[in-house]
C-alpha cells in the first residue's frame, strides 16, 4: 500500500514532453495510489484561477479531475511559483489545497510536509520578495490586471530571478539546517518531506538525540520523480491527518524500485521517464 509525493514539476508549454509524462502518470501510476500529494510548484507559474480556461491548461485540469473523479484524493500545496492557486482551481480539478506546512499521519508516523522555500533562511533577498508577493494588497493589485499584463509581470520577475540565482552561492539556495531542526521540533516530528531545492535525497541525522529523516523531492525538469511511501509495519495502513485538512491513505502502486532509487524507512525515491 502506497502514498505518492511529488513536487516541482514546473509544468509549462515550453516543456511538452514533461507535461505528457505527468498526464501519463495521472492516468496510470497515480490511479493505483491511495493518495497523491503535490508539494508545490506544479506549474512554472500560475497567475490566477481564470487561466484554467485557457487551452494550454485544459489537459492538466482535466487530467487532475480524472484522477480525483476516479477516487484518488489529490492534495496540493502552494509553491513559490504557483501560490495563487485558489478555490477555482480546486473546484475544477477536485484537488484539495493544503497549507504549508501540513502535518499528516503516514502509516502511523507523524510526518511534516512543506514546500521548502521557507527553510532557505540564508536567501534573505528571496524571503523579502516572497513576503512582498504574498501580501494581500499585492495579490489584489496583481489579480486586478489583465492576463496579458500578469504574464508580462511574471516573465520580468523570472528574468530577474535567473540573474539573481546565477550570482548566488549554491549553499544560500539550500535549506538551513537550523531552520530544518526548528520546524521539525515545533511540530514534534522525526520525518520531513519537502521540495523546492531540486536536490533529491534522503538525509538521516540526529535530532534531539534521536534519528530523524529529511526527504527532498526531485524536480521534473529532465525526468519525473516520485516518492513512494509504503506501510512498512503492521500498524493501521489507513493514514489520517494529524492536523489540518489533509488526509493520508495507503494503496498499492504498480512497479518496483527504479535504478538509483533510495529509501528510508518505507519511503523510496524513484525516477520516471
Amino acid at each position: 500500500m502506497s502514498t505518492l509525493f511529488i513536487s516541482d514539476l514546473h509544468l509549462s508549454t515550453e516543456r511538452p514532453a514533461i507535461t505528457a509524462l505527468f498526464l501519463d502518470f495521472l492516468r496510470a501510476r497515480a490511479r493505483q495510489a491511495e493518495a497523491l500529494y503535490i508539494l508545490g510548484d506544479l506549474f512554472e507559474y500560475w497567475i490566477g484561477d481564470d487561466v484554467a480556461t485557457l487551452p494550454e491548461y485544459r489537459p492538466l485540469i482535466d487530467g487532475l479531475r480524472g484522477l480525483t473523479a476516479a477516487g484518488v484524493p489529490v492534495y496540493v500545496m502552494h509553491g513559490n511559483r504557483d501560490f495563487l492557486l485558489g478555490d477555482g482551481f480546486a473546484q475544477q480539478t477536485g484537488c484539495r489545497l493544503i497549507p504549508d506546512p501540513t502535518l499528516i499521519s503516514l502509516y502511523g508516523e507523524n510526518v511534516l510536509l512543506m514546500h521548502g522555500d521557507t527553510l532557505c533562511t540564508d536567501d534573505v533577498a528571496y524571503l523579502k520578495f516572497r513576503e512582498m508577493v504574498r501580501n494581500p494588497d499585492w495579490v489584489r493589485m496583481f489579480l486586478g490586471k489583465t492576463i496579458a499584463e500578469r504574464v508580462a509581470i511574471v516573465r520580468d520577475y523570472r528574468e530577474i530571478s535567473k540573474t539573481a540565482t546565477a550570482t548566488k552561492k549554491p549553499e544560500i539556495m539550500d535549506v538551513n539546517p537550523r531552520a530544518v531542526d526548528a520546524a521539525m521540533q515545533q511540530h514534534g516530528v522525526r520525518h520531513l518531506i519537502h521540495g523546492h531545492t531540486h536536490r533529491p535525497a534522503q538525509h538521516v541525522f540526529a535530532l534531539d538525540g534521536q534519528s530523524a529523516r529529511r526527504t527532498v523531492l526531485g524536480d521534473w525538469y529532465d525526468q519525473g520523480s516520485v516518492l513512494v511511501c509504503d506501510a512498512h509495519d503492521s500498524r493501521d495502513g489507513g493514514g489520517r491527518a494529524a492536523s489540518g485538512p489533509a488526509a493520508v491513505g495507503s494503496a498499492g502502486v504498480a512497479g518496483g524500485r527504479t535504478p538509483g532509487a533510495t529509501d528510508a524507512s518505507g519511503c523510496v525515491l524513484e525516477s520516471l521517464g
